[in-house]
């Protein structure tokens, strides 16, 4: 699926509703510097610098749901203690929580320490005894009263005790009978508890509890899901996989591998809550799960590339998919002169204007952006040649190109304004010029007519050459020479 169409997707989300059902905990940070080891122990000490508390778990499922532009409750347990003041304050703003508390069981809580941005300890404070029948059916009670304004229902399950086995049953099965379908996040190496809902989404350590798991490959990992979708009950399995990306298995499906969208990994804290609410909004706005996957593995490679448990909000997500579309439209435009040859072919066939100028556009400023303008202001479509690294080398001498042939062709390849571009060679266009044959041939000012390559050639056929105005000021050498001088 085309970038293009996941944005379409992102805004059908507002208003969708959400209810997440699951392990609701309070995650704490306490970020600080450590540089000196203690005295009393061989342990590193802590210099204490800042705090930070936010929902975590079923929390910050619900918590990135809200941030997506989603109507979201929650239903979970926390106790009427100084964690469970906290969790229900941090809810209050965007999330309809239904938290139910159970005499003696506390608020969990994680607390990490960091030391700049590396984890030194996290500290659990929980109870992990099964709820009581009581308290489990009170959690019942909350989803039959909600469940019937939900577009979808969540079930975040971090083996706390809230998605006993009567509770999971019984929210899947209401989900059922309300026609509401349901996704689930499993810690039970037992996927057969999960039968019923429309999607289950283990990670790959999870998936290999629940079944031999041979190798992390895509293969394997294809294979090991597919012995569980039937005999499980279960429709689609998402194996989220870290830094080999997702593979979604489907029953009577050819399996889809999706690579990990992460630039840069700080921490994986709750990026698994992120996915989970990206394929919850997905669905719940209509999308398949092949959409879904491909959109909730943009939404965790954006909370992986950030420090601590993370919402990651609609606007992420349009930043994202732009940025990416970005990207693909641009790789596109940097094209071999055959390919060049051909696509202006074709838009000349279609009476389009083609229109061609070249350069080593070094270090792009002002006066590239208006000789660009001007030529594509005179044509319906510009392409560019750039010269090569070792062309730049023998014109302008050591120490040019500041930058290499594929980050200049990258960056002029993602102007509105440039079609295509073409690196070459040679010293001169002359090639690409009787190659391609523009319609307008253009160069800067600085020029004159006699000088410009190509000119009477593209006038020898009927085309046009234009001599573009400078902005004063402006060029690369000055610009380097500027640096330079600012540098000493």
């Amino acid at each position: 699926m085309a970038y293009a169409s996941l944005q379409e997707l992102i805004g059908r989300f507002a208003g969708r509703r959400v209810l997440v059902i699951g392990d609701a905990m309070l995650d704490r940070y306490v970020y600080g510097s450590a540089e000196r080891i203690s005295p009393e122990a061989p342990i590193p000490v802590l210099r204490i610098q800042r705090e930070q508390a936010m929902p975590g778990g079923a929390g910050n499922v619900a918590r990135n749901v809200a941030a997506m532009g989603g109507r979201v409750s929650l239903i979970a347990v926390a106790a009427e203690d100084a964690a469970g003041s906290t969790l229900r304050r941090l809810l209050a703003d965007s999330i309809e929580p239904a938290l139910v508390a159970e005499a003696g069981r506390p608020t969990t809580e994680k607390t990490r320490f960091v030391a700049g941005v590396q984890q030194m300890l996290r500290a659990d404070h929980e109870e992990l005894r099964p709820m009581s029948a009581a308290t489990g059916q009170r959690i019942l009670a909350a989803v039959e009263a909600r469940i019937g304004e939900a577009d979808l229902v969540v079930l975040s399950d971090y083996a706390k005790g809230v998605l006993s086995d009567a509770v999971l049953r019984g929210v899947i099965d209401r989900a059922r009978a309300a026609g509401v379908p349901a996704i689930a996040d499993p810690k039970s190496r037992d996927f057969s508890r999960y039968a019923g809902v429309a999607l289950l989404t283990p990670n790959r350590q999870e998936l290999a509890l629940a079944t031999p798991l041979a190798d992390a490959g895509d293969q394997a990992v294809a294979e090991a899901a597919s012995r569980l979708v039937e005999p499980a009950g279960l429709p689609a399995i998402l194996v989220t996989r870290g830094e080999a990306g997702m593979t979604l298995v489907r029953s009577g499906a050819p399996p889809v591998h999706l690579p990990a969208e992460a630039r840069e990994v700080f921490d994986v804290s709750g990026a698994g809550d992120s996915v989970l609410a990206a394929l919850a909004m997905a669905l719940a706005a209509g999308a398949d799960l092949v959409a879904a996957a491909r959109l909730a593995n943009i939404a965790g490679g954006i909370a992986v590339g950030r420090t601590g448990t993370t919402a990651v909000s609609l606007a992420d997500l349009a930043e994202a998919l732009h940025a990416r579309a970005v990207d693909r439209s641009s790789a596109a435009k940097v094209v071999d002169l055959a390919t060049a040859q051909a696509r202006a072919a074709f838009w000349r066939s279609a009476g389009e204007r083609v229109g061609f100028t070249n350069g080593c556009f070094d270090l792009l400023h002002p006066g590239h952006v208006a000789l660009l303008s001007q030529a594509r202001g005179g044509c319906h479509r510009l392409i560019v040649g750039i010269n090569s690294d070792e062309s730049v080398r023998r014109l302008k001498g050591d120490g040019r190109p500041v930058q290499p042939e594929e980050a200049r062709a990258t960056v002029l390849a993602s102007l509105a304004m440039v079609d295509l571009v073409v690196i070459f060679g040679a010293d001169t266009p002359l090639a690409l010029i009787e190659a391609l044959r523009p319609d307008l041939l253009v160069k800067g000012a600085d020029y004159k007519m006699e000088e410009v390559v190509g000119a009477d050639l593209v006038r020898g056929y009927g085309g046009e050459v234009m001599l573009a105005r400078l902005e004063p000021g402006h060029s690369t050498s000055s610009t380097i020479g500027r640096i330079g001088r600012r540098a000493g």
